[in-house]
């Protein structure tokens, strides 16, 4: 793996992480193809170098997180495992945000029982219920933090105003948004969180629509590297700042592969900004 590190409130980990959405079925709904094929993937996952997995309750529902116990436990004591809670699942593709403590009280509980874990290193509110004041939600997680089972507290799709918001109930140190380099609506938000020394965890962080073809804009710059488009749209988001971590998803060991060499892709500030240019004429 990369030395690229960052400090997630002083747990060190790669800045290359693995998402486990795609481990489960269509939609984040069901199981996988195969519960050993995927146990597997998470296998050469920890042992290339990944240390950092994210997961949330509402993929499968519970299934990532049962298959992450059946393939890694016991863990490697460096593995910081992440997960989410605060939506419920009605069929593939279809979620709806629950905010209200005594649920997120059972989210947390039941993700322990599944991970089989003490304390969860960091736990992700998946998103914020606009039927719940915010406080309400994370003063539950504020609870949970201080009877032991829960160790840090971050943020997905959120705004720089609810991410300040958040800051006055409890310290925030991870924020888990969409963004890539053709959808940066997020920029602020990352500026935010590398001034403030918050991890910035993209999801969706490569597109595979345009952008990725092997005759799309980026294919000239990618073979100059001898890279994939795929492993510079990567390789953009960890020069993007230091706060960034990257969890692409597969079931593909081959893509597995190909995602972690992506670390080891250094860029120039010019090749960056070159990148950028590229995507924007392909926009306007």
């Amino acid at each position: 793996m990369t030395h690229r590190t960052l400090s997630l409130a002083g747990l060190t980990i790669h800045r290359l992480g693995y998402g486990t959405m795609r481990l489960v079925g269509e939609g984040a709904w069901g199981e996988p193809k195969s519960r050993d094929h995927a146990h597997t993937i998470l296998r050469a996952a920890a042992a290339s170098g990944i240390d950092f997995i994210d997961t949330a309750d509402a993929y499968g529902p519970d299934i990532a997180e049962e298959l992450i116990y059946q393939a890694l436990h016991p863990y490697p004591a460096d593995l910081v495992i992440a997960t989410k809670g605060g939506i419920t699942r009605q069929g593939p593709a279809k979620a709806a945000p629950v905010g209200r403590p005594e649920y997120l009280h059972q989210c947390v509980e039941m993700s322990l029982r599944r991970l089989h874990l003490e304390t969860i290193p960091l736990y992700q509110l998946h998103r914020i219920d606009p039927q719940v004041a915010m406080e309400e939600s994370l003063g539950k997680l504020v609870d949970l933090r201080e009877q032991g089972k829960l160790q840090h507290i971050g943020l997905s799709e959120v705004t720089v105003e609810q991410i300040r918001q958040a800051q006055k109930t409890t310290p925030i140190v991870s924020v888990q948004n969409k963004y890539n380099l053709s959808e940066r609506k997020h920029e602020s938000v990352l500026e935010f969180c590398t001034e403030n020394k918050i991890a910035f965890i993209p999801w969706y962080p490569v597109d595979a629509g345009r952008l990725n073809r092997p005759d799309g804009p980026l294919a000239a710059m990618a073979n100059a590297k001898h890279a994939t488009t795929t492993q510079l749209s990567l390789a953009w988001l960890l020069h993007k700042s230091p706060m960034v971590l990257p969890i692409p998803g597969t079931y593909s060991l081959e893509h597995l592969k190909e995602n972690i060499a992506s670390a080891e892709i250094e860029l120039s500030k010019e090749e960056v900004a070159e990148i950028e240019r590229i995507e924007g004429t392909q926009r306007s």
